[in-house]
């Protein structure tokens, strides 16, 4: 990782990795997608474990932002939400309808900016936003997305969001005392991190050329606040010791439901959290 200016549009440096990667990502067991073509009632383990919080989204219409290639919009339509999935990698979208014909889901996936959701899916027509684990690092503008979520949803619509906790991604997961030190910013920051990683988050023997990417964290405070001011109020807010995948490889151990947390007091930190806020 280095530090970083920013760039003219950090979408087309972050696509190209995206794009890459969605391939092996399909391919990868790690994704399941044999097993969803296999098991009509399979669910990704990102929305089987929040299971207990989603409640009932039966009836519902919903979008799935930042879908990348569909495991969790494909669950959600299983667990009977009429859905939507927006993304802005066109290779990453065939994936995904290729997952959603696989599974027999009727699916639609659009492909647009995060941003520009409003403007291609209308406002005011869902009654469900979903976000999943590891979208919101990619936005360099919380109280923007905030807004986004606000205006795709009707009064009384719900955001639900999983994602990587703020303080997991400050860490950096590579001191050689194997201490957890906070390296990185928590807060939001103008200028993104660059990051320069040759590999992905999935098991795979696929190589990749485009390795550079621009993300940004945003602290859990700037996500209520600006979810607050958009004109939503918080309903939940749950922070978990773990996360959908090993965030600190050599220091975590993986539970019989996929999630990893420390092998080490994993009370110490917090990887993950769930939060559901509904529009006014």
């Amino acid at each position: 990782m280095c530090d970083g200016s920013p760039v003219t549009d950090y979408r087309t440096l972050n696509r190209a990795n995206w794009d890459e990667r969605a391939p092996a990502h399909a391919a990868s067991p790690d994704y399941a997608v044999e097993r969803f073509a296999a098991d009509p009632a399979y669910l990704s383990e990102v929305v089987r474990f929040d299971l207990p919080r989603l409640g009932d989204v039966t009836g519902l219409r919903g979008v799935h932002l930042q879908c990348h290639i569909g495991t969790d919009t494909v669950s959600l339509h299983r667990l009977g939400a009429r859905m939507t999935g927006l993304d802005f990698s066109g290779v990453s979208l065939a994936q995904a309808r290729a997952l959603a014909e696989r599974a027999d889901a009727a699916v639609d996936f659009v492909e647009a900016d995060v941003y520009d959701a409003p403007a291609v899916l209308g406002v005011g027509g869902f009654d469900l936003v979903y976000t999943g684990v590891g979208a919101l690092c990619w936005l360099p503008d919380i109280r923007r997305w905030a807004g986004v979520v606000a205006a795709l949803l009707r009064p009384g619509g719900r955001l639900f969001l999983r994602e990587g906790h703020p303080m997991l991604w400050a860490l950096d997961e590579t001191h050689p005392d194997g201490l957890l030190v906070v390296e990185h910013p928590y807060f939001e920051r103008p200028e993104p991190l660059v990051w320069e990683e040759p590999g992905t988050y999935v098991s795979t023997d696929a190589t990749f050329r485009h390795n550079t990417t621009h993300e940004w964290n945003h602290g859990l405070g700037e996500v209520v606040t600006a979810l607050l001011d958009a004109g939503l109020d918080l309903t939940m807010l749950q922070e978990h010791d773990s996360a959908p995948w090993d965030a600190l490889p050599g220091r975590q151990t993986k539970d019989a439901d996929g999630e990893w947390r420390l092998a080490d007091r994993p009370w110490r930190l917090a990887q993950t959290y769930t939060l559901q806020a509904r529009k006014r």
